[in-house]
């Protein structure tokens, strides 16, 4: 098992708490004091008290950011399975932060871990070379409308390699065609382009194409994948208010220092 994706499924949800890590003294408080249930157990959960326990929870480990529709959990204020997923986030990313987009799935432990699976499962293999995957990643940002994402993965594209020339064209072109790549790459970001633009109209000539410029079936599945990674991400950052909040992401704010 990659090293990002140690323990994402090593240790089991609370029975009572399934979304957020709380202290099992504190779900034991939160049962005593339920109108409901005389004691508490695994199977018989004194749901109006673990209720008020994890509002209590929330309250006092999340933050709300302005233009952001959801609580966030501070990386300090992390606890459980969160914080564990929190310390994976940083190992895969290379990152010394944990980036906005996985904290907004922070209150919620197994959706986090499936961003993370998803994530690492692109950024943490070597099938395709990690600029290919970043173009992949601002491109398909770009055509689905999401500078957030846009200005996050051309700072990664920048620090693989990626030309002033690349990172301006990725910002400002409409088509492929229009990317500064060679014969080879061509192909390939046509191909992932379609997934953006019309899926269902990708055909078997697309993919041949592709593969007579030298890609591989297991470097296409990859390119495919981190495009469709991408159209998911794209959506979860824009419909939660994250990519509308700040002019651009903390990530792509490194390039300034």
């Amino acid at each position: 098992m990659p090293s990002w994706a140690s323990g994402i499924a090593a240790r089991p949800p609370s029975p009572a708490f399934p979304c957020c890590p709380a202290a099992p003294s504190e779900i034991a408080a939160a049962s005593a004091d339920s109108d409901h249930a005389s004691s508490w157990n695994a199977t018989s959960l004194a749901w109006p008290g673990i209720a008020r326990a994890t509002r209590r929870w929330l309250m006092e480990t999340t933050t709300r950011q302005p233009g952001i529709r959801v609580p966030l959990i501070d990386e300090d204020q992390a606890q459980g399975r969160t914080a564990e997923l929190y310390e994976e986030i940083k190992t895969v990313t290379g990152l010394p932060f944990v980036p906005d987009m996985f904290r907004l799935t922070s209150t919620n432990p197994r959706l986090l871990a499936v961003v993370l699976a998803g994530y690492g499962g692109v950024f943490g293999g070597d099938t395709l070379p990690r600029d290919i995957k970043e173009l992949i990643s601002a491109w398909t940002s770009k055509l689905n409308g999401c500078p957030y994402c846009v200005g996050t993965h051309s700072w990664f594209l920048s620090q693989f390699g990626g030309s002033d020339e690349l990172l301006e064209a990725v910002s400002n072109a409409n088509t492929a065609e229009e990317l500064p790549v060679d014969e080879r790459t061509m192909p390939l970001m046509q191909l992932v382009t379609k997934v953006s633009t019309g899926a269902y109209k990708i055909t078997d000539a697309d993919w041949e194409k592709a593969a007579a410029a030298g890609w591989s079936d297991a470097e296409m599945l990859e390119a495919v994948f981190c495009a469709c990674l991408f159209a998911f991400i794209n959506r979860l950052v824009d419909a939660t208010g994250l990519g509308s909040s700040v002019d651009r992401s903390r990530i792509a704010r490194l390039g300034d220092e």
